[in-house]
């Protein structure tokens, strides 16, 4: 993160504003949702661009701020949230990995993804309604957990336009039907080793993987999986940024998104508007030239 492009600003300190609130997105503990965001002090009030930021499993909000201050310095307001179960919303190092386990136990909520994308579309309506954003210019993006959040929110939310999932895009389907969905199991392990013991098996094997990601996120290896959400985000300017070895998004499925959502935009004279990069060499982690391509996209499409 350190690599995201930053203007020189002698007194940038000074000129950097931080608002630290809450927003009710649903009734219970978990509806309350926490909010930075991070600009610059304007003597001209102006609406300007804005961009969502979205933190990976186990961290928070705070982890993203050189990204926030690094976007505020170049005329952006910067917002970042503590998704569901994770920073102000987690009362242990736990709760997350709790929230999964209870998730597939009692099929209430939905803490892998659905639930904060619903608070993505409620921090949506609080954003439009600001006085100091173009509501024409919202852009989000994230790493992880994070990538796969801005993937579903602009699913589902047009009012996100520029979007850019870090090593977040994958097909679970995929995954599924090809035997490579053990590094995604492992990154959350604890829910599919509930429910091996659940269905009395004697090891995780692909049933399991198909029955948890229908308990606790209906649809994620079907209607709602890659091939069929991904392409819904064309026309509007989506930039997917992956490892190339990356064994938690294998770039097999991808191939079948990547066709659609480029023959998508093709359709509407815009194949400008959606690019792949797959890093080669690179695993799942996020890096400054993944960094840097996520900042030129948002510079391409937000500051015109």
């Amino acid at each position: 993160m350190a690599s995201c492009p930053k203007e020189d600003i002698p007194n940038f300190k000074e000129l950097l504003q931080e608002e630290n609130f809450y927003l009710t997105t649903e009734e219970g503990g978990q509806g309350l949702l926490p909010v930075l965001v991070l600009s610059m002090k304007e003597s001209e009030k102006k609406r300007r661009p804005t961009i969502v930021f979205l933190h990976s499993t186990n961290k928070c909000k705070e982890w993203l701020r050189p990204l926030l201050e690094g976007y505020a310095s170049r005329g952006y307001i910067a917002v970042a949230i503590d998704s569901r179960y994770h920073g102000e919303r987690a009362t242990s190092i736990t709760t997350y990995r709790d929230s999964l386990v209870s998730s597939w136990k009692n099929g209430d909520t939905m803490p892998f993804i659905f639930d904060t994308v619903w608070d993505l579309i409620k921090l949506a309506d609080y954003l439009t309604e600001r006085e100091d954003v173009d509501p024409s210019k919202i852009g989000i993006t994230g790493e992880s957990l994070g990538g796969m959040h801005a993937w579903f929110a602009a699913f589902v939310d047009t009012r996100y336009s520029v979007v850019v999932p870090i090593i977040g895009v994958q097909g679970f389907g995929w995954a599924i039907e090809h035997d490579k969905w053990q590094a995604r199991v492992n990154s959350i392990k604890a829910v599919f080793e509930e429910a091996r013991a659940d269905l009395d098996k004697s090891a995780i094997d692909k049933e399991v993987v198909q029955k948890v990601w229908d308990r606790i996120a209906s649809g994620l290896a079907s209607q709602f999986d890659a091939p069929y959400t991904v392409p819904t985000i064309a026309p509007r300017p989506l930039l997917i940024l992956n490892g190339g070895d990356d064994p938690r998004c294998p770039l097999g499925g991808l191939e079948i998104p990547e066709s659609r959502t480029l023959r998508a935009c093709k359709k509407t004279k815009c194949p400008q508007n959606f690019k792949l990069i797959a890093q080669p060499g690179i695993g799942h982690q996020m890096t400054p030239l993944m960094v840097k391509e996520a900042s030129d996209w948002f510079d391409r499409f937000l500051k015109v």
